[in-house]
């Protein structure tokens, strides 16, 4: 699933393109991605002629501010990505010129919004998870999705001291607080893990436990992580693609995550992968000790 530095790289990248440029069209032949409104024919209606004023992020949601005070939610989900270019439609396929966008993973079309200038946006979806909703700004801001929202882990209102009283008390292991979006927003299972092997800590400790000093190596480590994947233009080992349909580098830098069996970049000691909860988790045992 896209985390916070996908989602980021793909708002940074439409920003450059699609700010005041109008819907014109919307195609899909997955309607049950609409969730709001649910009729896809008032979805239509509602979203032709909107302006795209700003795009922005929350957590790992995207945010297109339109005219009128509307607000379109896309929530990419598991293995949904958003691509900027052009497409035809030939038999039951719309297929773009050859490049990146060509690329199979790019190729699960399954929503298009036209825009003005001839471009469009379409959302690459190969389980069909992500969904798609059109909100009234207002509304949609003091909605229980938004208001439950945790802090941004880079922003200024992520300071220490507020890291550490979110942590306090809290009985969990450390990889489930960091991945709850109620308590930090944006960190999924690969930044987790990428996370806590920087701050040599073992993902089953418990949250509570954690002393000053693994605290403040927790706490760097995330902004750490989270700047360099950004920098890198994210992770592309699974779906995700930047809106070109280009691959992000993160890849190159990744220390433990899917590395199960594999020897630790810093002491040679075997990756293992655990389950906590449903998730699979990587970490090096002598690297972050329990």
């Amino acid at each position: 699933m896209p985390e916070l530095p996908e989602i980021e790289i793909t708002v940074r990248e439409l920003k450059k393109k699609v700010l005041e440029r109008t819907f014109v069209d919307v195609w899909t032949d997955s309607k049950k991605q609409i969730k709001k409104p649910k009729d896809f024919t008032l979805f239509k209606k509602e979203i032709k002629g909107k302006k795209i004023k700003n795009v922005k992020r929350r957590a790992k949601l995207i945010l297109f501010d339109l005219s009128g005070d509307k607000t379109l939610l896309i929530h990419q989900k598991l293995t949904g990505h958003l691509l900027l270019g052009k497409w035809e439609k030939k038999g039951n396929q719309w297929r773009p010129p050859p490049g990146f966008l060509s690329e199979k993973m790019n190729t699960f079309v399954h929503l298009l919004f036209f825009l003005d200038n001839g471009l469009m946006l379409a959302l690459s979806d190969l389980r069909k998870f992500a969904k798609v909703e059109l909100w009234n700004t207002k509304e949609l801001l003091s909605s229980e999705q938004m208001k439950k929202l945790g802090v941004e882990p880079l922003s200024k209102e992520f300071t220490f001291e507020k890291f550490r009283k979110l942590l306090e008390g809290k009985k969990r292991k450390i990889k489930q607080v960091l991945m709850d979006q109620e308590v930090i927003a944006g960190i999924g299972n690969i930044y987790s893990d990428e996370i806590l092997f920087e701050a040599r800590i073992n993902p089953f400790k418990t949250s509570s436990d954690l002393n000053i000093a693994e605290l403040k190596r927790l706490y760097s480590a995330i902004i750490k992580i989270l700047k360099k994947a950004i920098k890198l233009q994210g992770e592309s080992i699974s779906d995700w693609r930047m809106p070109d349909g280009r691959k992000g580098s993160f890849d190159r830098y990744r220390k433990v995550y899917r590395r199960e069996g594999q020897p630790c970049f810093n002491c040679g000691t075997l990756i293992l992968r655990k389950k906590i909860g449903a998730r699979s988790t990587y970490f090096c045992p002598k690297c972050q000790p329990l």
